[in-house]
C-alpha cells in the first residue's frame, strides 16, 4: 500500500412530511466491491485519501487473488470487439496522443444492420497491431460483469460512476500526461503498465476545467520528478483524485486495466442548486437601472452590493431540504440500479399468487414520504404516489423486512396485497425472486383495489 501527502493549492418542492425515509445503507456486496479497489477500511480510505491523496494497493493486499479478470478478461474484450455489434461511441482509438477518427474503424454492418457506425474488427486489428490504444466504453452499461460490479461499488462510495477499459500494445502509451475531472479507480487486470503521477496544477478541477485548458502548466508541471513511479501488475489497484496529473505506458506486454471514474458532486453542485433556487427571488431577477454602463466598475458598485445584500437575505431563509431534493434528482438519475428482464418480470406478473416472493430491485434508491392520507415513493426517475394504508406493506417490501406476498402487513386483504405487488413490478420497483407455479387471477373489488391500480 501507498500513500501520498495532500498537495498544496488554492423546481423541487420542499419536502413537507411527517416521516422520511431513506433507502438502506450499502449492503455487503457493496462494501466487498469497494475492498476489491482499496487495501484499507472504508473509514480509513475516506478519511485519508477520498478526494485528496492517490492510493496504491498491490494485489496481495487485496482480497481476490484471481485479480480482475472476472470483471473483464483480454478474451471478453475481444468478443466486445468482434461479435457483439458495437458501436460508436461504446469505442475510442488513440495513437500518440491524438484520438483517431471514428470513420476510419467503423463502417455498415452488413445485410440487415444498415447503420454506418459499427466497429469493424479488421480496421481494429491493423490500429492495434500499429500501436494504437482501444479505450472501450460505457462497459457499465453494456458488460454483465462490470454491470453488477459498478452498481455495487457505487452503493458503497454513494456517488455515480462509469466503467472505461483500455487496451495498450506493447511499448505504447495512449494518452500524454493529462489530468482527469473525477476520481478514479485503475483495475489491472493483464499485463504491466508503467504509471508517473505528478501533483496536482489545478486541485479539485470541476468538469467544466479540463486538463487542455492549461495543457502548458500540465506539460510543465510533468517534466518534474513524479510523486508516484509505479509499474502496475496484473491485479493492482491505484485510486487517483480528480485533477493528479498522470501519463501511463505499457511495458513489455500488451495490456489491459479498468478505469472506474467516480462522478463524484462537489460544493460547487450545491452553489449551482442555490443559484437555481435563487431565481425565486424577485429582488434577484430584478433588472439593472435604465443606462447602467457595464464597463463602468463605480456604476456597477452599488448594484453589486444590493445584489449581495439581497443573495445573503436569501441563502439565510432556504430550505436545506429544497437543496436536498434537487441534488437527489441529479445524483439518482446518474445511477441507474440493476437491469430487470422484461419479459421475466411480465410473466410474473401474469403468475402472481399470494406464494409468490418479491425483493426490492438491487440497487433501487428510494425516498419514502408520507403526509395526510397520501405516501410518496420517490425513485431515480420518478414518483408513485399510494394510500398511506399501505405503508406499513411498501416499507415491509423495501427493507426486505417480507418477500412473500401474501405476509405484507397493514392489509385487509390478499386482492390489495396482490394489487399493490402488482403494481411495484410494473413499476420494477420489486423483482420476482423466483416464478410462481401457476397464473391465478385475483378479482380486485372495492375502493382500496381501485386506489392501489392508480
Amino acid at each position: 500500500m501507498t500513500q501520498l501527502d495532500p498537495p498544496g493549492g488554492d423546481g423541487h418542492p420542499a419536502v413537507s412530511a411527517r416521516h422520511v425515509s431513506v433507502g438502506p445503507e450499502p449492503p455487503p456486496s457493496a462494501l466487498a466491491a469497494l475492498a476489491r479497489c482499496v487495501s484499507i477500511e472504508p473509514a480509513k480510505f475516506a478519511a485519508a485519501h477520498w478526494g485528496q491523496t492517490p492510493l496504491l494497493s498491490r494485489a496481495a493486499e487485496l482480497p481476490n487473488p484471481a485479480g480482475f479478470t472476472d470483471l473483464l478478461s483480454p478474451a471478453d474484450a475481444d468478443e466486445l470487439l468482434s461479435r457483439r455489434g458495437l458501436r460508436t461511441p461504446f469505442l475510442r482509438v488513440a495513437r500518440d496522443g491524438q484520438l483517431v477518427p471514428a470513420a476510419r474503424f467503423t463502417g455498415g454492418g452488413g445485410a440487415g444492420a444498415e447503420i454506418g457506425d459499427q466497429v469493424l474488427d479488421e480496421r481494429i486489428l491493423e490500429l492495434y497491431a500499429g500501436g494504437a490504444t482501444l479505450v472501450l466504453q460505457g462497459l457499465h452499461r453494456t458488460w454483465p460483469a462490470l454491470i453488477e460490479f459498478t452498481r455495487e461499488l457505487s452503493l458503497a462510495v454513494g456517488q455515480p460512476m462509469q466503467v472505461n477499459a483500455y487496451l495498450t500494445p506493447p511499448d505504447s502509451q495512449g494518452f500524454a500526461t493529462h489530468y482527469d475531472t473525477h476520481d478514479v479507480f485503475v483495475l489491472q487486470v493483464d499485463g504491466r503498465k508503467h504509471w508517473r503521477i505528478h501533483p496536482p496544477v489545478l486541485p479539485d478541477p470541476l468538469e467544466r476545467q479540463p486538463w487542455g485548458g492549461r495543457a502548458d502548466e500540465v506539460t510543465a508541471s510533468a517534466q518534474g520528478s513524479p510523486a508516484l513511479d509505479v509499474v502496475l501488475e496484473p491485479g493492482d489497484a491505484l485510486y487517483l483524485p480528480r485533477g493528479w496529473l498522470h501519463s501511463a505506458q505499457a511495458q513489455q506486454d500488451s495490456s489491459l486495466h479498468l478505469t472506474v471514474g467516480i462522478r463524484a458532486l462537489t460544493r460547487y453542485a450545491l452553489v449551482e442548486e442555490l443559484l437555481a433556487l435563487a431565481a425565486r427571488d424577485r429582488r434577484l431577477r430584478a433588472t439593472l437601472p435604465f443606462g447602467t454602463d457595464l464597463a463602468d466598475p463605480d456604476a456597477i458598485e452599488p448594484e453589486l452590493t444590493e445584489t449581495v445584500e439581497a443573495l445573503r437575505d436569501w441563502l439565510l431563509r432556504v430550505d436545506p431540504a429544497e437543496v436536498a431534493a434537487r441534488l437527489r434528482q441529479r445524483a439518482w438519475s446518474a445511477s441507474r440500479p440493476a437491469p430487470i428482464r422484461p419479459l421475466a418480470q411480465a410473466a410474473a406478473l401474469a403468475a402472481l399468487n399470494v406464494d409468490s416472493h418479491v425483493i426490492l430491485r438491487p440497487g433501487l434508491r428510494w425516498q419514502l414520504t408520507g403526509d395526510g392520507d397520501r405516501i410518496t415513493l420517490r425513485l431515480f426517475d420518478r414518483a408513485l404516489t399510494l394510500p398511506a394504508y399501505c405503508e406499513p406493506a411498501l416499507r415491509a417490501l423495501l427493507t426486505g423486512e417480507v418477500a412473500r406476498v401474501g405476509d405484507l402487513p397493514g392489509l385487509d386483504t390478499d386482492a390489495d396485497r396482490l394489487t399493490l405487488t402488482r403494481r411495484l413490478l410494473r413499476e420494477a420497483v420489486l423483482t420476482p425472486t423466483h416464478p410462481a407455479p401457476c397464473p391465478v387471477d385475483h378479482e380486485v373489488s372495492g375502493s382500496k383495489g381501485d386506489q392501489l391500480r392508480r
